[in-house]
């Protein structure tokens, strides 16, 4: 079982419900709600891996644009 509680702990960002963190070149994002829906993607906005509808991608896109200088990216 995903232990929800320590990815929120260690998420540099949390938005909304979805936990944003750092890994390497990439940025890998879990909805917190529904953790069954994951994205993880590059620097570039680069869908690398998704278990995420396009709809909810753009939504995660958004936040992101809108937050990303609180990640130090």
């Amino acid at each position: 079982m995903i232990d929800f509680k320590t990815i929120a702990d260690n998420a540099d960002l949390i938005i909304n419900g979805y936990a944003f963190t750092k890994s390497g070149d990439y940025i890998r994002v879990l909805n917190l709600n529904r953790l069954n829906r994951a994205l993880v993607f590059d620097y570039n906005q680069e869908v690398i891996e998704t278990s995420m509808d396009d709809i909810e991608i753009q939504i995660v896109f958004d936040y992101y644009n809108k937050n990303k200088k609180y990640m130090e990216v």
